[in-house]
Formats: structure tokens, C-alpha cells, sequence
């Protein structure tokens, strides 16, 4: 088993550590005091080939592994997860199941610009009622004359109303299984601009504050029947397999957001004096410092391994994948809170003061353990692969 990253990862490495440190990491304070949107960084994102990542050179992608990509949300997250989750969101979620589930007409209208950064593609799985239970959706669609007529609503939904907001991937109950009566769930693209679509005003978030979050409503939106991804009837499996690899790209930005916290304590720690020498030399400390290190490298570990195996399976979701994707996602992004918690408390009450970067960190940092699913699914899906039940 060889642990060591290849040239080319190696280069996107560096290449996202060099970018975040000089362009993402001074703006991060104010995007997230203003709650605005990065469209300058997201820009050069786009034009650096993050957005295309893992995609292939025939829609413009760079055809970079997935654990390279990964590398990519990590490094960005690190100096901001707002703008981690934004790449994150338009890569794993919504670029990724046109290019896995789209027809040759669906790759050839939106990908280009998907993979280019220049457009944004948003995923909308979660309603009201139903989160965790994705298989609750309520929102309807059915044919007419040639056309899906779609009536529902989304919530929490990324890079659904920016300005550069191309369209949703929405779940839908279009009919009957006729196997056994439960509801047929079809995944339906929706561009921002068909009528009856509408894009609900912006939440005011805990944390994460430069990404863009949005509610979504559908009142009689007609969309052309071609407009269904893939086949009818194995949308709820499509959204479920996007989820996988999601969920490592998920961990990915939670090392990245843990890694932040270590850094920020380490430099606070060799620079702050209590009780004559430095805190770095406190015992209390260095075992905070210890244990979060030891955390991060874990958390890496996993998440990496997770990544391999996802691309090892061609982004096949075999069980293996599954449970590595579950496992990769719990562990980051609870390792990720405990670190926050942690570098706050190195900071005592400047660690309370949105003066240092890492009270932001710890407003960001929560949501982790619920967007993409939750630790207590996370939980279910291990138990699941390990045969429990």
C-alpha cells in the first residue's frame, strides 16, 4: 500500500495550498462578515480547472483523479469552507450526475460550462418534511402533452441563486411502481429560467455564510420530457450514488476546516505567554495540540483511502464503497468539530472574538455532521454494510 501522492496530485496540491493561502484566505473574513458570495475567486477557480477536476477532456475537464479533486476541496476549505462547499457543491452534486446519468444532449448543453466554472448546477433532494428520510419527497411531477408539470418545493439547496445559477437536478415522484405500489422517484433537470421556478430568499446561516443557500418552489414548472436524467423511476438510486462520492468530497472539506484549526492553534500557541513561557510549552496545551494532530492525519487517512477505493470502482458504489464513503464523512467531520472546539478553547476568550479566524471555524464547522447526511445516518450505513439488522 503506497501512501505517498503522485506528481500530479502532488501538483494540485500545491497548486490549491498556493491559491488559497494568497487569494481565498484574505478574502474569507469579509465574505463571511458580509454574507457575499465569491464570484471574483470562483471565477479563477474555474479558470485554474478545479470545476473540472474529475471530469474528462472531452467536456473540458482535466481528467484528474477523484482523490485529486479531493485534494482540491481540501486545500480550498482550509483557508475557507464557504468556498470549499461551493466547489464541493457544483462538482460532487451537480456537475457529476449529468456526466453519470445524462444523455449525450443533456452532457453537450450543460457540461461545458459546469466544468468550466462558468456556470453553477444545484442538486435539490431535501425537502421540508423530508431530510434524512429522502425517500419522503413530496414534490410531483407528471407528464402532459410532452411535458413534465412539477409542483413542490426544496429547501437547503447550494448554488441554487447566484447569478451564474444555471438550473437543479430536482427529485420528483412522477408515478406508481407497479411492482409494489411505492412511489416512483425520477430525477428531472430544471433550468433557472423556466417558468414556475422560483428561487425563495436566501437563508441566514450559522455558519458557511458566502455560499449561496436557497429554498426553492415549483408551481405548475413545465419542463420537456427529455429534461428526465437518465431513466424513469431510478432517480432516488441516482441521488443515493451521488451521495457516495459526495460524502468524501464532504470529508475532504472537513480535514481541510480541521487542518485550519490546528494551524491557527499551533501559531496562536507558540506566540501566546502564560504563567512565564509560551502556551506551546504548557502540558494542558501540547496534549490539545497532540490530539487534534493525531486526529487530522486520521481523518486524511480515511478520507484518502475512501477516494482510492471510490476511483478504484470507477465511481461504482459497491458496499466497500459505501461503508469507506460513510466511515470517511463521520469520522472527518466529527474529528473536524472537536478540533474547532478545541482551538477555541487554546484561544480562551479571544477564541470568542470574530477578530481570529477561528470562531468562524467553529460556526462553520457544524453543519458538517448534517449536510450530505447525517452522523446518525452515517452510522446506520455502517451498520448496514457490516451486516447488522
Amino acid at each position: 500500500m503506497d501512501f505517498e501522492l503522485s506528481e500530479e496530485q502532488r501538483a494540485v496540491r500545491d497548486l490549491c495550498q498556493e491559491f488559497a493561502r494568497e487569494v481565498v484566505a484574505p478574502a474569507a473574513a469579509d465574505l463571511d462578515r458580509e454574507g457575499r458570495f465569491p464570484y471574483e475567486i470562483v471565477r479563477q477557480m474555474g479558470e485554474m480547472g478545479l470545476f473540472g477536476l474529475p471530469f474528462p477532456e472531452e467536456w473540458g475537464g482535466a481528467g484528474a483523479d477523484f482523490l485529486s479533486y479531493c485534494i482540491a476541496v481540501e486545500e480550498i476549505s482550509r483557508a475557507d469552507a464557504g468556498v470549499g462547499i461551493t466547489l464541493e457543491a457544483a462538482v460532487s452534486l451537480g456537475a457529476a450526475p449529468i456526466h453519470e446519468f445524462g444523455s449525450r444532449e443533456q452532457k453537450e448543453r450543460w457540461l461545458p460550462d459546469l466544468v468550466a466554472g462558468r456556470r453553477l448546477w444545484a442538486f435539490g433532494l431535501t425537502e421540508p418534511q423530508a431530510g434524512s428520510d429522502a425517500a419522503a419527497i413530496r414534490t410531483r411531477a407528471r407528464l402532459s402533452d410532452g411535458e413534465w408539470v412539477i409542483h413542490g418545493a426544496k429547501q437547503f439547496i447550494t448554488n441554487a441563486g447566484t447569478d451564474i445559477s444555471a438550473g437543479v437536478t430536482i427529485s420528483a415522484v412522477t408515478g406508481e411502481r407497479p411492482h409494489d405500489g411505492h412511489p416512483e422517484i425520477s430525477a428531472i433537470l430544471v433550468p433557472r429560467d423556466t417558468p414556475g421556478y422560483e428561487v425563495l430568499p436566501a437563508y441566514r446561516k450559522l455558519g458557511w455564510r458566502c455560499s449561496d443557500t436557497h429554498p426553492l418552489a415549483f408551481d405548475g414548472c413545465r419542463v420537456p420530457e427529455g429534461s428526465l436524467l437518465g431513466r424513469r423511476g431510478e432517480g432516488l438510486q441516482q441521488f443515493l450514488h451521488t451521495l457516495v462520492g459526495g460524502r468524501i468530497a464532504i470529508a475532504a472539506l472537513c480535514v481541510g476546516l480541521a487542518q485550519a484549526c490546528l494551524d491557527a492553534s499551533l501559531a496562536y500557541a507558540s506566540e501566546r505567554t502564560a504563567f512565564g513561557q509560551r502556551l506551546s510549552r504548557l502540558q494542558a496545551i501540547q496534549f490539545k495540540l497532540a490530539d487534534m494532530a493525531t486526529e487530522v492525519e486520521l481523518a486524511r487517512t480515511m478520507t484518502y483511502r475512501a477516494a482510492v477505493a471510490y476511483q478504484r470502482n470507477q465511481g461504482r458504489t459497491t458496499g466497500e464503497v459505501r461503508k469507506l464513503a460513510a466511515m470517511a464523512k463521520l469520522f472527518a467531520s466529527e474529528a473536524s468539530k472537536r478540533a474547532a472546539d478545541q482551538a477555541v478553547q487554546i484561544h480562551g476568550g479571544y477564541g470568542f472574538i470574530e477578530d481570529y479566524p477561528v470562531a468562524r471555524y467553529w460556526r462553520n464547522v457544524k453543519v458538517n455532521e448534517i449536510g450530505e447526511g447525517t452522523s446518525e445516518v452515517q452510522r446506520l450505513l455502517i451498520a448496514r454494510e457490516l451486516g447488522c439488522g
